[in-house]
């Protein structure tokens, strides 16, 4: 199979239509899906009914971000249908059947990054979001509606929502549909059991009076009911005092090569190489290279390519979702960086600088480098993060090492000013994990007073020795100079031997310390069942759910509970 590149533009778009025809005067945007059956994103497989795959939700990810940065004006979307009488039926069952298990479950984990990415755009930068359903949702369309603010349904004696994946596929709901019900909309438990055992879902009175849609509106005037409730959550949003215009978000500009049997993909500031026979992938994050802008007006003139707090953030993506697709047989992921401590810590404090000042880009180019570092959060490899003579784990870079299962820091007293780490105000609340706290926080859990003390630590703004880090707790291990390479060596050679399931569930289960949250519940609780139903017989074996869907005969069930 062709590998899975992330990049598109709305000129390319298959399946969603951006309207920004009314944007500037009503603050509005509509995002239309109109599947195209044939335009799937590898071939085996007719989107049907407004059903989508992997193309789609990179897509709808693509737009979503693409309004945030490009079009400040837009303060509320209304996402509906182009075809009559459905709006989604969800995630394609036949590319769900035909997709390898690895594929199913990074499917579920990126469409569940992009509807918690629309619920942040609500919750932070005030781009509200009303799903008008004039048709049936069914699963993931539905699930895509819970990711809204307000849902509203077309009383036409047809349109209806449902979640139909533990009656007909016996699987879970995928991206979150079952947490939304109850964490979000808080809809009673003995309703939502009935609601998600029921194949052909609840339309009308029933909807609204259990809580699965804000108001059901008649055909004649739900245009009209939707869209002018866009416009008045437009007009209250804070969004519509943005000043300042958008910046366009440019294509990245990478190579792809092989050097010594190794793959080499290199952006401006990040490289990702990957070790097919060692198992082993190490990302290079380079620091700036320029002076940071200070006002909005410098802001906007670097736009998305002379950047670095945007662009090489959006490189990082780029890399790790290449790397969560393509690559399933590397086990182990090496972080390093390269570059000045001190310009690092000053693009950090000018960055929040200005987005104390109130300028509605910078804090979305902060939003979008807390999105990055959950998409590490969550990533299903080992991290080890190295650092040595010219890294610049300082401030935003710092959180990939506090991102990672196991830090390693070089002691040589030889090089000791070469060989240090640094904290900003980025490190202290900007950039939180999905159990909201921040990486030292969930680091501290036991010394909560620790995360203070560095505070302290950083006000002159000095940097740490590997002596004094290690003291202070950011450090795992610091062999030292003579031992350094044969230690890594081990340690690297040793993980990447280890059962990447077991890995999996061990990580999983130690990066989330703390409060349970609903995005720790999609990601910990959603994914792990999802991951251990995907392999068992009743959904995927020969007479699964999921493997029968479509076909004359009746799924098999082992009856049994385990």
């Amino acid at each position: 199979m062709d590998p899975v590149r992330f990049e598109t533009l709305p000129a390319a778009y298959k399946h969603w239509k951006l309207d920004l025809s009314a944007a500037e005067k009503t603050g509005v945007a509509r995002l239309v899906l109109d599947i195209q059956e044939e335009g799937g994103l590898r071939p085996g497989y007719v989107l049907k009914l407004n059903s989508y795959d992997l193309g789609v939700d990179l897509e709808l990810a693509d737009a979503v971000q693409r309004l945030r940065f490009e079009h400040p004006e837009v303060c509320s979307i209304v996402f509906t249908s182009g075809k009559d009488r459905i709006f989604s039926s969800g995630a394609n069952i036949y590319m769900l059947g035909s997709s390898t298990h690895a594929f199913k479950v990074n499917f579920c984990k990126f469409t569940n990054e992009t509807r918690l990415y629309l619920e942040e755009a609500s919750a932070e930068s005030g781009i509200k979001a009303i799903a008008a359903l004039n048709g049936i949702a069914s699963g993931g369309g539905y699930e895509l509606a819970l990711a809204c603010d307000e849902i509203y349904l077309q009383e036409d004696g047809n349109s209806a929502v449902s979640l139909p994946e533990c009656p007909l596929l016996g699987v879970l709901p995928g991206t979150g549909g079952l947490t939304r019900l109850v964490d979000k909309r808080k809809i009673r438990r003995d309703h939502a059991d009935v609601f998600s055992t029921l194949a052909e879902g609840i339309r009308g009175k029933r909807a609204k009076e259990w809580a699965l849609v804000d108001d059901v509106v008649a055909r004649s005037k739900f245009v009209e009911t939707t869209t002018k409730r866009a416009e008045s959550l437009a007009a209250a949003s804070p969004r519509a005092q943005a000043k300042g215009a958008g910046i366009a978000l440019a294509p990245h500009e990478l190579t792809r090569s092989s050097e010594g049997g190794k793959l080499v993909s290199t952006y401006r500031y990040v490289t990702l190489s990957i070790d097919p026979k060692a198992r082993v992938a190490e990302v290079v994050v380079r620091g700036p290279d320029h002076a940071p802008p200070r006002t909005g007006e410098e802001l906007r003139k670097l736009g998305s390519t002379a950047n670095w707090a945007l662009r090489a953030w959006r490189e990082l993506d780029d890399a790790i979702l290449d790397l969560r697709f393509n690559h399933l047989d590397v086990g182990l992921l090496v972080i390093k960086t390269r570059g000045d401590l001190e310009k690092v810590r000053e693009a950090d404090e000018a960055l929040a600088a200005l987005v104390k000042s109130g300028d509605w880009l910078a804090r979305e180019i902060q939003l979008l480098q807390k999105r990055v570092l959950k998409r590490v959060d969550v990533t299903s490899r080992s991290l080890f993060a190295l650092i040595d003579e010219g890294s610049c784990f300082a401030g935003s870079l710092l959180e990939l090492a506090l991102a990672s299962d196991r830090v390693y820091m070089k002691d040589d007293e030889d090089h000791e000013d070469e060989i240090r780490v640094a904290l900003s105000s980025a490190n202290f609340g900007p950039m939180p994990m999905g159990n909201g706290l921040t990486r030292l926080e969930s680091r501290f859990l036991r010394t909560p007073d620790q995360v203070g003390k560095l505070r302290e630590q950083t006000a002159p703004m000095g940097t740490l020795t590997t002596g004094q880090a290690s003291k202070a707790g950011l450090v795992t291990i610091a062999p030292d100079a003579i031992d350094w390479d044969d230690e890594l060596r081990v340690a690297i050679e040793e993980r990447a031997s280890m059962s990447p399931d077991a890995m999996t569930g061990m990580e999983a289960s130690l990066r989330w310390g703390g409060p349970e949250t609903l995005e720790t519940k999609i990601f910990g609780r959603l994914s792990a069942w999802q991951n251990w139903i995907f392999t068992r017989p009743n959904a995927t074996g020969e007479k699964g759910a999921l493997t029968m869907y479509g076909k004359p005969e009746s799924p098999t069930f082992d009856m049994r509970r385990a």
